[in-house]
Parts: C-alpha cells; structure tokens; sequence
C-alpha cells in the first residue's frame, strides 16, 4: 500500500516538471452582462469556432436590475479578476465605464451614437477601454413603417411607443418617412418595464391602427408584455428586435441578435489575444433580419401579401 508520503513526494516531483509558465496560466474570465442567457451560450459556441476550447475560458453571464444595482454588482464584479466585459445596452455600458477605465468593455448598443454619446472618441480608433457593436441607424425606422404599411395599406394612423431620452433619432426618422406616407403619428413614452399597461392604455385613446416600437433598452425589456397588448387590442406591430415576433408580435425588422453577440466574440478574441480594445474600430451589425410570426397574423385577421412572405429572412408558423 501506498503510504501518504510517498503520494506527496510523488505529487511534488511531477509538479517540479512542469515548466514554470504553465504553473503561472490563468484562465481568462469573461463577464457578460445582458438580458437572457442565451447570449452566454453564442458567445460561447462563437469563442470555441475561433479556438477557445472548453476549460480554456470562462464565459460568466450576470444580469442584476438597473440602476444601483447594477452599479453596485458592477463594483463587487471589478474587485474579482477579470479579463473582458461584454455589455448589452447603452445603460451597462455606461455603468461599466464608470466601474472600470482600465478592463476592456466590449458593447453592443442599438440606440446610441457612440462618439456623440462619449462612449468612444472616434469610430476607426476608439481610443479608451470601450468598442463594439453599434447599430446608430436611425434609418431603419423608416423601413418598419413601410412594412407596416405593406401589411395593412390603408394605414393612416400609427401609435408609436418609445423612450424619448435615447430614441429622438430614430423617432425624426419614423417622422419623415410618415408624413411622405401620409400617416400620422401618436407617441406615448415608456419608462419602465412596469408601466407597459398603462402606454397601452394611452395609446388607445388616440385609436390607432398599428404600432411602432423604437428601439429602447426598456422596450427591450418590455417585449413580450407589448406583444401580448397588441394582440389583446388587435393591433399589428412592428419592433427592430429580432427576438419580437417569437414573443408574439408581429413583425421584426432589425439587426439578427445572434449574430451580433457572435460579433462580440470576435472583440474578446483578439483583446484576449494582445490587442487593445481602444485600436479595435466599432462595428455595425453585420446581419439585418426581417422576420413574421404567421400565427399572430392569422389572431389579428391579417394577411401578409406574398411580396413580404418572400423578403421574410424567417416566418413563424
């Protein structure tokens, strides 16, 4: 029988061979920040395609409430070791770069203008701890509603729900593109995920015949509350989130969540790899989605014109 001595002498001399730079490696731990687990898992699969087998990086998703929580978490998170933020939303990114001007943040952020807005300094060289996937294309707006219109052609009166504080370009947008259709607009805001019934109730009372979302960290949050509203009302509807027409709304037009996410690995990648994160330029999405839920179609008495089925990038049955 083996004596516990002998066990340690044995320990101790394989571990004498290891060279002294594997005793010195660290797995490299990522912290990301957003809405649904999910992303954990796509950033994950995206960071093994580019070579981060499993065991080689930690990949740990955190979604706490905004506000002091999320600083608070924020704080509590920078005094354990890490080596990459992921942040989803214009809000955690902002929360990051006040916990941290030193640990790279990576961010996606569908409403902001990144160098407006101080996140970065320039869009090639973006010069702090901070890049990433922006979107900033209030442009898109103006398509939704033309796919509104596609959808139901006589459409002349619009609710729009909306977050003013981060939503006034693309809601310009939305305003150029509905006085050439001829369509009125009646924006009621949105502030917390909590007073969705309550917008819905305003919005009403100006009888609209559709809905437009635009984007907004707290529409985001709201989705599936606003879909179910809109078809409790009878209302089609429309939000650049890809993830919408899955929770029951109608339609989506916006950049594929997905892939975007899988953009964010890319970033992790090469920080993790030497490169400063202030030298990697922003990105836009890199994929757009039109998709239609057939099932919300059919609850609402719709139908899609075959000219829209066959732009659909996926249509739910």
């Amino acid at each position: 029988m083996i004596g516990r001595r002998q066990v340690l002498t044995a320990l101790t001399t394989a571990l004498l061979g290891v060279p002294r730079h594997v005793w010195a490696q660290r797995v490299p731990r990522v912290v990301l920040y957003g809405t649904a687990p999910a992303w954990q898992e796509i950033v994950s699969s995206a960071l093994r395609d580019l070579g981060w087998v499993d065991g080689s990086i930690v990949v740990e998703w955190r979604n706490p409430g905004p506000g002091a929580e999320l600083e608070k978490d924020l704080r509590d998170t920078v005094g354990r070791h890490v080596d990459v933020f992921i942040m989803g939303g214009p809000d955690r990114i902002r929360a990051a770069m006040k916990a941290t001007r030193k640990i790279p943040i990576v961010g996606i952020d569908l409403e902001s203008d990144p160098v407006a807005t101080g996140f970065v300094h320039s869009l090639a060289r973006p010069g702090g701890n901070v890049s990433g996937v922006w979107m900033d294309l209030p442009e898109l707006t103006g398509k939704q509603l033309q796919y509104l219109r596609e959808t139901v052609p006589k459409l002349s009166r619009i609710g729009v729900i909306w977050d003013e504080r981060v939503g006034k370009a693309p809601y310009a947008e939305a305003e150029t593109v509905a006085r050439a259709l001829n369509i009125s607009l009646h924006p009621v805001p949105l502030h917390s995920s909590g007073e969705a019934d309550d917008v819905m109730k305003r919005l009403l009372v100006e009888r609209p015949q559709a809905i437009l979302l635009i984007t907004a960290p707290v529409v985001f949050s709201s989705l599936s509350r606003l879909a179910e509203l809109a078809r409790q009302n009878r209302l089609p509807s429309i939000s650049p989130f890809s993830t919408y027409p899955a929770s029951g709304g109608l339609l989506a037009y916006g950049p594929d969540f997905p892939t975007m996410w899988r953009q964010t690995a890319s970033y992790v990648n090469r920080i993790l790899k030497g490169a400063k994160v202030g030298d990697l330029p922003v990105e836009r999405p890199s994929k757009f989605v039109l998709i239609i839920n057939l099932k919300t179609a059919k609850a609402l008495g719709l139908t899609i014109p075959p000219s829209l089925l066959l732009r659909a990038d996926q249509v739910i049955e």
